[in-house]
């Protein structure tokens, strides 16, 4: 369905009238994920640890400086994401849907539910017509736990939770094959996080759906992905199926987010030690080590023993970072800011 292979992604910032060099935030370095058909694939990580971007690079919303992001539709025609045209594009965005973190900035105030759910959809290749539309819009309110008479009201009368479900509606009316739902239950209650969460699972199963689930929290994550690939610093330190990764965690850091875990009963000292590892949040202007420029500027880079974005296989579908040892994954102290090479 979507296949993000060696992606990097940099930002510019602005570094003064007088400096000498230009630096980057180094945002996404070489990614690789694959979201099968009907899969629910979670993506976890500490706060800028690069999946937010990765995901909107799966739709475009920025361009990958190097790496390819393939997406295959239902119908098994294969896209290349950066070389679309505008009408591709305009295809693509009606087969991937991307539901955002806050439903109260993303949902028009002044708007109805209705005009909320049709807006979009009016510019998809399957608009059915005005009247047609409203009973799609129906029909999916009714699928996300809401009424067909709400349609008639307004983002404002509804609660966090209520909102989130317009939202996830909204998607569905320009049948999407991939979600992309990035933080979609970070703001809401427990209690109103698990009937998001049971939500989408149902949704998966009648709509036939794959999705990219994104989440700071690793037990939110594992109670809905099939797979889970975690993130830090721009890099993937593991990568396994869901329960595979929970009972058998190698990575220091993957170790690191389940200890944020609530538990009835923990290794205090042990956790304590494990979180400190990670405690500070290294300079995002700082490329990990064996991270270069060169990777960010070039489809034709391969890799080698020393690139920290090679993950080898320890058993079927289970990856590890190369860069794994007891100690976590290298420091951001060691690295260097590097400047951008002559004639970029």
């Amino acid at each position: 369905m979507l296949q993000i292979r060696n992606v990097y992604k940099r930002f510019n910032l602005e570094a003064g009238f007088f400096a000498r060099e230009e630096l980057y935030v180094y945002a996404v370095n070489g990614v690789s994920l694959t979201v099968g058909d009907n899969e629910i694939y979670g993506l976890v990580g500490e706060s800028g640890c690069g999946k937010t971007t990765t995901a909107r690079l799966a739709v475009r919303m920025y361009r990958a400086d190097a790496g390819s992001i393939i997406f295959t539709d239902g119908d098994g025609n294969s896209h290349n994401v950066d070389a679309l045209d505008n009408r591709g594009l305009h295809m693509l965005r009606s087969k991937i849907q991307y539901i955002f973190q806050d439903p109260a900035r993303s949902l028009n105030p002044r708007m109805d539910i209705l005009e909320i759910l049709t807006a979009g959809y009016r510019y998809s290749p399957f608009w059915p017509g005005r009247k047609r539309a409203r009973e799609e819009a129906e029909a999916v309110m009714l699928d996300v736990g809401l009424q067909p008479s709400d349609l008639e009201r307004r983002a404002a009368d509804f609660s966090g939770g209520q909102r989130q479900r317009i939202s996830i509606a909204r998607a569905l009316m320009a049948r999407p094959e991939l979600l992309i739902c990035d933080e979609v239950v970070s703001a809401l209650d427990v209690s109103i996080q698990g009937q998001i969460l049971n939500l989408l699972l149902k949704l998966k199963e009648e709509y036939k759906l794959a999705m990219l689930f994104i989440a700071h929290d690793l037990a939110v994550v594992s109670y809905v992905s099939d797979r889970i690939g975690v993130m830090y610093r721009g890099l993937m330190m593991e990568e396994a199926p869901s329960q595979e990764l929970i009972a058998d965690r190698l990575h220091p850091y993957t170790r690191h987010l389940y200890s944020a875990i609530p538990q009835v009963e923990t290794h205090r000292a042990a956790q304590r030690a494990l979180q400190a590892k990670f405690r500070d949040q290294p300079d995002p202007t700082r490329p990990p080590v064996g991270i270069t420029p060169s990777m960010y500027e070039s489809n034709a880079y391969a890799g080698g023993a020393g690139d920290a974005t090679q993950m080898d296989e320890v058993s079927p579908g289970h990856r590890v970072s190369r860069h794994f040892n007891e100690n976590g994954p290298t420091p951001a102290s060691t690295g260097e800011i590097l400047p951008v090479p002559p004639g970029r």
